[in-house]
């Protein structure tokens, strides 16, 4: 089975051809980077009219490979969500279209289903799949870091997916961002963090790790985030690279030992022995390093998709919707986009991490 994936939900317009083991036929990325960099984030509008213009490019490039085109396709996936909807919209109406006209049976992805499963793929060189990386068995634990989310998850199988726990506020890789721009080292902040935090001592500013000592396995960044700007307040900017890189690694180990001790807590929490990181902050260097070194001295065995299939792909909507197709899924042409993942919890909880729930008043 071959199925062809469509990726709208940011800033990233993607389509890729995937088979149900996991196989990448095709993968193409188009960035938007350089259209939200004079913002300092990603602008829904300007999204939005980038992806109408990309994304027929996009899907023609993903099929070039195929000698049959779509006729080589078995079937559309795409995703419903969450996202800024502007851009879902792009990717679904397409999608559907392409579906109508071709007569192929289409499912609807969860964005975040397809980032846990990302490590499943199998990046091809020369048409032969990579046999040396190893893949988990279900379930496992995984962490799913990214600029809009940060979560934890125990993963029983394709289709069956438990919330653990997450971020009361920023997602991990919005903080990176935030921080980046109070340091004024651009847009996306991540990759400019993470690249001089590897010169820096992660002890030169005592940031404290967020929520480290609390119990639950939720997280918060914002305070860590007003942190940072409340030195920078006192301080100013660094002048020189040394003392920026002192900066840009203390606060990312507090952000990576946060991330990844409340990973380990859940497996020990749930009895899996198996950790998964994805979404783009698996990309980071510092965040891989220490988790691998954590995991081997707790016996948990680390499993990490390529930096490709960490970041925002097509190829991981398409799998994931291979393994929907598999199930009996199809969609036809009831999907819809939703902004949010329907599953967070969203509110005031106490500090044991519980949710404080609303008490309904019967007064008229």
């Amino acid at each position: 089975m071959l199925v062809l994936g469509i990726e709208s939900s940011c800033d990233e317009t993607a389509a890729a051809v995937v088979d149900e083991g996991g196989l990448i036929y095709a993968d193409v990325v188009a960035s938007q980077v350089e259209l939200h960099q004079p913002y300092g984030g990603v602008v829904p509008e300007l999204a939005s009219r980038a992806h109408l213009t990309n994304i027929v490019p996009v899907i023609e490039s993903a099929l070039e490979g195929l000698p049959g085109g779509i006729r080589d396709v078995d079937a559309i996936a795409v995703t419903q969500g969450p996202g800024l909807v502007g851009a879902l919209l792009v990717g679904l109406q397409t999608a559907k279209a392409l579906a109508w006209v071709h007569g192929l049976p289409i499912v609807g992805v969860n964005h975040l289903d397809g980032h846990l499963l990302a490590v499943f793929l199998k990046r091809a060189a020369k048409g032969v799949a990579d046999p040396e990386r190893p893949v988990p068995s279900f379930p496992f634990v995984g962490l799913l870091a990214s600029g809009g989310h940060t979560a934890l998850y125990e993963v029983r199988s394709s289709a069956d997916v438990l919330l653990l726990g997450q971020t009361r506020d920023d997602a991990a890789g919005e903080a990176f961002d935030k921080v980046a721009k109070l340091l004024g080292l651009g847009y996306p902040g991540g990759p400019a963090i993470d690249r001089l935090a590897v010169s820096g001592d992660p002890r030169s500013v005592p940031f404290t790790a967020p929520m480290l000592h609390r119990k639950g396995l939720d997280f918060s960044f914002s305070g860590l985030k007003t942190a940072v700007a409340q030195h920078v307040q006192a301080a100013g900017v660094p002048a020189d690279s040394a003392a920026m890189a002192d900066i840009c690694a203390s606060f990312q180990a507090a952000v990576v030992e946060v991330l990844v001790r409340k990973s380990l807590a859940a497996c020990e929490a749930q009895g899996i022995p198996r950790l998964v990181l994805s979404g783009g902050v698996a990309a980071n260097r510092g965040l891989r390093s220490r988790a691998q070194e954590l995991c081997d001295e707790q016996g948990v065995s680390l499993f990490i998709p390529p930096v490709a299939s960490c970041t925002d792909n097509a190829a991981m909507i398409a799998y994931a919707g291979a393994q929907r197709l598999i199930s009996g899924a199809d969609d036809g042409g009831e999907i819809q986009a939703y902004s949010r993942d329907p599953n967070r919890r969203r509110g005031r909880f106490d500090r044991e991490g519980t949710l404080i729930t609303k008490k309904v008043s019967n007064t008229k």
